[in-house]
């Protein structure tokens, strides 16, 4: 990565290497009046991710995932569980392949026309992660095994299957509060899918 004319002297530390990579980073970044001035951040690197929401227009009915997520929970998530789109990192898979895998493994759902409809970094101060937004039509002939997830991966996904409109209101309601959800789910009001 070249950097740019307005950085210069990147040190990179690493501080942690256990889940994930945690790096604290030192560099100089040039102002708008052509002053240098030296900055310190960390940044997570956990690789990027995939996400897709699943949504059936005749039944007006989308796929949800829930599981317990300990990040929300120590910030003040009661019972520490989010409803969620159907989500994985990429590893070495490109986002399409990757997005199909963890839909069959996570919902159960075997799909194989997916569509791509923007990506996103979803916490730029801290993390690295750009995240690809996919949403795909479902039915119940797709429907190829439980889901929940892998057991290697210590998943324990709960699948939903819920009424767009009501998904919308638990959006309102504080019941959905993970960002991607939300945005899928915006995005399918705004485009009409549902």
């Amino acid at each position: 990565m070249e950097p740019l004319e307005q950085i210069r002297n990147i040190k990179t530390e690493i501080l942690s290497n256990n889940w994930y990579t945690l790096k604290k980073l030192t560099f100089e970044h040039k102002d708008k009046s052509g002053k240098w001035e030296t900055f310190t951040r960390e940044a997570y690197d956990r690789g990027n991710g995939a996400t897709i929401l699943l949504y059936n227009k005749t039944s007006q009915t989308v796929i949800l995932t829930r599981q317990f997520r300990i990040p929300t929970y120590i910030n003040g998530n009661a019972d520490g569980y989010l409803i969620e789109t159907c989500a994985g990192l990429l590893d070495k898979d490109n986002p399409e392949d990757c997005i199909r895998k963890e839909t069959e493994e996570e919902t159960g759902y075997k799909v194989t026309s997916v569509k791509k409809v923007f990506e996103a970094y979803m916490s730029p101060g801290s993390v690295t992660e750009l995240i690809y937004f996919f949403v795909a039509e479902y039915d119940k002939g797709m429907k190829v095994s439980e889901g929940g997830g892998l057991a290697e991966e210590t998943e324990h996904i709960e699948v939903l299957e819920l009424p767009f409109a009501k998904a919308l209101d638990m959006i309102t309601s504080g019941e959905i509060k993970d960002g991607k959800t939300i945005m899928l789910l915006q995005y399918a009001q705004i485009n009409g899918l549902v």
